[in-house]
């Protein structure tokens, strides 16, 4: 049996590089009231924003608020390593992530790496409470437009079903971000890796996924919908 939470103001940190996407986050958190009877105390308190990774992880490593909602490209140093680095430390903290992604290898990564949370950036506000509320409780939240029975069910997918499931968690964070346009010192600055290891991790997912370009990369990310063709 789920335990009754006693009605309390939960602290939210908030990081996503665009000002405009957390503003309207902050708004929606603290017009949720406590009590959920229209009472004038909020359930959820905005307590810090950003809109890079290290400053997160150094938010949330001081502060330790009951939740994070981070963006899942977040600048400066990627959104799985700072869920890393919190894992590692033990910290409470629930982490939901936003994402425009819904592929399989994007979300089972991210629940690997420890968040407890992955919504949709084009889902409805409300689950965000939803997610909000699920993971307080303990569980795992990931939005309902994410057909969980083809991530989860009938087992893992070959690599000669699919090569994505071929690449190393490393691998796979070091294909995003060149798909994303991310210059390789970048990476190995955003993935906390020397240079010379982010060319070996790339040299791998090449071959691995018989592509021997980053033009090559983006082509095939757009034809699986990982990145827009815009």
């Amino acid at each position: 049996m789920v335990p009754i939470r006693e009605p309390k103001t939960y602290s939210i940190f908030l990081a996503d590089e665009l000002t405009l996407v957390r503003e309207g986050l902050a708004a929606l958190c603290v017009s949720e009231p406590a009590d959920g009877n229209g009472g004038v105390r909020p359930r959820f308190k905005v307590v810090g924003q950003c809109s890079e990774g290290a400053a997160a992880l150094r938010f949330i490593q001081s502060q330790a608020p009951d939740i994070a909602v981070l963006d899942l490209n977040l600048s400066d140093l990627f959104t799985l390593e700072v869920v890393r680095r919190i894992r590692e430390t033990n910290i409470p903290t629930k982490i939901v992530v936003l994402s425009t992604r819904r592929d399989r290898k994007t979300v089972v990564e991210a629940l690997r790496c420890g968040v407890n949370g992955f919504l949709l950036k084009s889902a409805p506000s409300q689950q965000l409470i939803e997610a909000f509320e699920q993971v307080l409780d303990g569980g795992i939240y990931v939005s309902p437009e994410i057909e969980l029975h083809k991530i989860f069910g009938g087992g893992p997918k070959s690599p000669s079903e699919d090569p994505l499931q071929a690449l190393s968690a490393r691998e796979y964070q070091v294909f995003s971000l060149l798909c994303d346009g991310v210059r390789a010192k970048e990476i190995a600055a955003r993935l906390s890796l020397s240079p010379k290891t982010v060319d070996t991790y790339r040299a791998s997912l090449m071959r691995k996924l018989d592509i021997h370009d980053v033009a090559g990369l983006v082509k095939f990310a757009i034809q699986r919908d990982l990145i827009s063709s815009r």
